[in-house]
């Protein structure tokens, strides 16, 4: 090395140095995929530029009329979500538009935990997810930012 260089390091961010915002996203009338994809990156904290991959520097997301999304092609009738809880013959299957219609929360929380990491950061991550089928919810207290509200 020469003589007076100064090597700069990347800033990795310690957990008590987040600064988490809250996000309300409007779901109706977009495609569930593309919703997911917006979820997920707000949830990871890719969206900061001090995004750390070992650390959960994500923000808080709030959806809102999550029973309104839109889901292309025939989804609705043929994709499954399978459930088993152990014992010989108790594998249920439900169609996507049943899973919309009876508990869309768990239908988002489904399909971005398939998004997020396989640990405990990501169950961590997902905690910070709020699903509402309609367009109230209770935080709106610390909601700052609106994301989707066109």
């Amino acid at each position: 090395m020469k003589k007076g260089f100064v090597m700069k390091f990347t800033k990795m961010v310690k957990p008590n140095e987040v600064e988490r915002e809250w996000h309300v996203i409007d779901a109706e009338g977009k495609k569930f995929g593309r919703v997911l994809t917006e979820i997920a990156t707000l949830l990871r904290g890719k969206h900061k530029p001090n995004y750390t991959p070992h650390v959960d520097c994500g923000d808080f997301v709030v959806v809102i009329n999550a029973s309104k999304v839109e889901v292309s092609g025939t989804k609705l009738d043929s994709k499954l979500y399978h459930t088993h809880s152990g014992y010989f013959g108790s594998t249920k299957s439900k169609k996507l538009g049943e899973l919309l219609e009876e508990n869309p929360a768990k239908l988002f929380k489904l399909g971005a935990r398939g998004m997020l990491p396989k640990s405990n950061l990501g169950k961590a991550m997902l905690k910070k997810l709020k699903v509402y089928a309609g367009s109230e919810h209770p935080h709106t207290a610390q909601v700052s930012k609106s994301k989707g509200s066109k």
